[in-house]
């Protein structure tokens, strides 16, 4: 009777070590995208099937792409909370990391110094993990003045360029300002106007990926 036991144990374990190799197996080949900023990426204010990680997922599917993108966003994240915990979010298998913060640095006002640093720190450590980045660029509140805005909004590019990452300028190129692609708070994308950025943006994700 004992050994009749031990041998369905034995069983039960190779099947389960079966289905998990088959698990493993239907992943194979399978690119992981990280999000990793605010709320416009965490999808502040919107169904989880609406917010940007799930609308580029089915973007890209759709494309014959085998992807899966992960929210790795916090919703009031700052430059600074993002470089606090990046390490302990790159766990797992990761493949392209859309960086896309500094948005809430602006609206507080932060130097546009101490973001730059952030961004740089960063970058850099994705770099040694030699995983590939697009990083998604903001421009400063207009309220802030000129020589704020020129600080601010130079160190996308200017990081790009040192750390030969791809640059997407402006995360809300077409939605900005544009009351009708805007929740009420006038910050943040409904919807359709995801789905804006989802478009313009899918090209970019697709030639990283291809590459």
């Amino acid at each position: 009777m004992a050994d009749g036991y031990v041998t369905r144990l034995v069983k039960v374990a190779a099947l389960l070590l079966a289905l998990i190799f088959a698990a493993d197996t239907a992943q194979a080949g399978q690119k992981v995208i990280l999000t990793f900023g605010d709320s416009l990426t965490a999808g502040y204010g919107l169904p989880a099937a609406d917010a940007f990680v799930a609308r580029l997922q089915a973007a890209l599917r759709a494309r014959g792409r085998n992807v899966r993108v992960r929210n790795g966003s916090v919703s009031g994240d700052t430059t600074a909370g993002g470089r606090a915990r990046l390490a302990w979010t790159l766990s797992g298998q990761i493949d392209l990391v859309i960086l896309e913060l500094g948005a809430n640095d602006g609206l507080r006002g932060v130097d546009p110094g101490e973001t730059r640093r952030n961004l740089d720190a960063m970058l850099t450590a994705l770099g040694k993990r030699k995983i590939t980045v697009l990083l998604a660029g903001m421009l400063a509140p207009p309220n802030l003045g000129p020589d704020y805005a020129r600080d601010y909004n130079g160190l996308y590019p200017d990081l790009a360029k040192k750390h030969g990452v791809a640059l997407y300028p402006f995360f809300l190129e077409g939605v900005a300002a544009q009351a009708a692609l805007n929740q009420p708070d006038g910050l943040h994308p409904n919807a359709a106007g995801v789905q804006v950025i989802v478009d313009a943006m899918t090209p970019h994700v697709l030639e990283l990926l291809n590459n």
